[in-house]
Order: structure tokens, then C-alpha cells, then sequence
């Protein structure tokens, strides 16, 4: 190639470069390219980055009648711990960030996704990316080019009218980013809000919800409670499935980490398909960190960063075994 043209094509290649970089930083440049140039930010999820969409696979899980089973991460730990069951077992999982979890990292969504991000394309697991419980619309946009393909918008703890604008708000914004968007219509238990434990979906407000907003998933009351320590949560599995006979998006779990296995399969088969477990895996994590601190010498934290990884990937085994593997008999 002529000096001059290697040159230009170089200089193509930066401008290309910088656009995607500052386009993804600043939704405000992003929104002036869009103006001009068509087709720019209208993503679709055969363009997304090269990890897999959260939605492609909800619908194989809806089709094949098995469950996704989305994960919780606090650390790359977590994320590596994940990665490495869902490749060993051959299923798919979902890597989920909160934004609890965000603001942990001093309120950068970026950093923990570039790295759970490269996990990703590194694996042969087919695994996702996803946002979780997101209040705060900033950390939406934060999150634009960094392989998230899904969010959970929550604007639960608003009365219904305002849950329901800022929800569209959300899905429009998602839509913009090829995003699969989740939102839910109250609280689900153990987090003191409008549905504290005990209260649960009603059916005919939950299809309501979904014509008013567009969203893709909902998150459903049905027994669940977030930060549960023991596998004690019974389900109300009729409600599952008057919920599932009047909506036909993906049902989402919350608090999962509280429910038997059989009780995960019965939901699953009446009708849920997006399983969420987060303290299950905290649990683990920890308690084998305790473990190794017991040698009062230990300095190192790869000494216990290492077992705690290895009791976690365990569980998030376990998780995936009762929740992604099909079902006895079914064809």
C-alpha cells in the first residue's frame, strides 16, 4: 500500500475510533450524530458487541420451557466464578450488575463491565451481560458501549402513574441501545417498599403494565424476598400462571436465593423463565473467605480470593443444573 493512501485509511480508522469512544461517553454527542447521520445509535442485537444478547437468550428459554439463571456479581471473582460453570456445563447464564454493586465501585459502571465483558468474549460460554434494579436513569446511559444487551429499570418504589412514565422513558432508551429492558410493577419483598413480603402481582395490572410501558420482561411478586439466607420461600405457582396466561413476555424471579430447587422448577413450569440468585452466591463466597482467614499468617488475597472463587463457580453450578437443564420427559 502507497504511503499516502496507508495514511489516510490510518486517519479513517482514529476518526472512526474517537466517534465510538466519545459517542458512548456523552449521550449529548451521541444524540447530535444521530441526528445527522442516519441509522447511528440504532442498535439491533445483530450489531451489539460480540457478546450474547440477553433477550436471544430468553426466548431460547421460553422455547425449550427451562429457566436462564442470571447471576449477581459484585467482583471479577464472582464474574470468573460464573463464567467458568456455565462453560464447564455447557449452559448459558446471565452476569448481572446492580446498582447497588455500581455505587460499591464508586458509582463507575464501566470498569467492572469492561472486565466481565472480556470475560465473556474470552469464554465459549454464552453468557450476557445485564443491568440490575436500576433507579438512576445516569447509570443507563453510563452503561452505553460497554456489552450490556438487558437492564432492569426499577421505578417500583413510584406511585404507578410515575412508575409507568419513567418506565417508557427507560424503554425508549433501551431501544435506542438494542437493549432488552426490564422494569417491575411493585416491589418484591424484603426491601420495605410497595411490596413488602406478603403482597404480590395481580394479574390484570401486571398486562396492563406491560401495554402502557413496552416493556420486554417483568419482574413479578410471587413469594420471593431479595437478601434471604435460607431456602425457606414457598411460591404461589397458580399466580405464576394466571400471571403467564395474560402477558407474553419473559417472567422474571427476584430473590431467588430463598427458594428450594423444587420450588425453582415448579415456577419454571408454570411459567417463569429469568431466575435471579444473588446471595446465594455472597453466601458462599464469604463463608469460604472466612475459612482461609482462620491462618492468622495468611497476607496474601489470593490465598482466600481463590477458594472463595472455587466455593462460588460450586454453586452457581448447582444453580444452573436445577434452573437451564431441561426438564425429565419434556421433548
Amino acid at each position: 500500500m502507497a504511503p499516502i493512501a496507508y495514511c489516510v485509511l490510518l486517519d479513517i480508522i482514529v476518526f472512526a475510533w474517537s466517534v465510538v469512544k466519545v459517542t458512548s461517553e456523552s449521550p449529548v454527542i451521541a444524540a447530535a450524530y444521530k441526528a445527522f447521520v442516519p441509522g447511528f445509535g440504532e442498535l439491533t442485537e445483530e450489531n451489539c458487541m460480540p457478546v450474547v444478547h440477553t433477550g436471544e437468550l430468553l426466548r431460547e428459554a421460553m422455547a425449550g420451557g427451562v429457566g436462564l439463571a442470571a447471576f449477581n456479581v459484585i467482583n471479577l471473582e464472582h464474574g470468573e466464578a460464573i463464567v467458568e460453570a456455565a462453560e464447564e456445563l455447557g449452559l448459558p447464564a446471565v452476569l448481572q450488575v446492580s446498582e447497588n454493586c455500581v455505587k460499591f465501585h464508586r458509582g463507575q459502571v464501566r470498569p467492572l463491565l469492561a472486565g466481565l465483558a472480556a470475560m465473556a468474549e474470552a469464554s465459549d460460554a454464552r453468557v450476557s451481560l445485564h443491568l440490575d434494579h436500576i433507579e438512576e436513569f445516569q447509570f443507563l446511559e453510563q452503561a452505553m458501549g460497554t456489552g450490556v444487551s438487558s437492564a432492569m429499570f426499577d421505578a417500583s418504589k413510584l406511585a404507578i402513574a410515575e412508575n409507568i412514565a419513567a418506565t417508557r422513558r427507560a424503554v425508549s432508551f433501551a431501544r435506542t441501545q438494542g437493549w432488552h429492558l426490564e422494569a417491575e410493577l411493585g416491589e418484591v419483598g424484603g426491601k420495605d417498599g410497595a411490596h413488602a413480603p406478603g403482597v404480590r402481582t395481580d394479574p390484570a395490572e401486571a398486562a396492563a403494565f406491560i401495554e402502557s410501558t413496552g416493556v420486554d420482561s417483568l419482574a413479578v411478586a410471587v413469594g420471593s424476598s431479595h437478601a434471604m439466607t435460607a431456602q425457606t420461600a414457598l411460591l404461589d405457582h397458580d399466580l405464576i400462571r394466571r400471571i403467564r396466561a395474560v402477558v407474553d413476555v419473559p417472567l422474571v424471579l427476584h430473590g431467588s436465593s430463598g427458594v428450594p430447587s423444587t420450588e425453582l422448577a415448579f415456577a419454571i413450569e408454570a411459567g417463569m423463565t429469568k431466575i435471579n440468585i444473588g446471595t446465594m452466591l455472597n453466601i458462599a463466597f464469604t463463608e469460604a473467605v472466612r475459612e482461609a482467614l482462620r491462618a492468622q499468617d495468611l497476607v496474601d488475597p489470593r490465598k482466600y480470593l481463590a477458594p472463595a472463587r472455587t466455593r462460588t463457580a460450586r454453586v452457581v453450578r448447582e444453580a444452573l443444573k436445577a434452573i437451564s437443564s431441561p426438564r425429565t420427559g419434556q421433548s
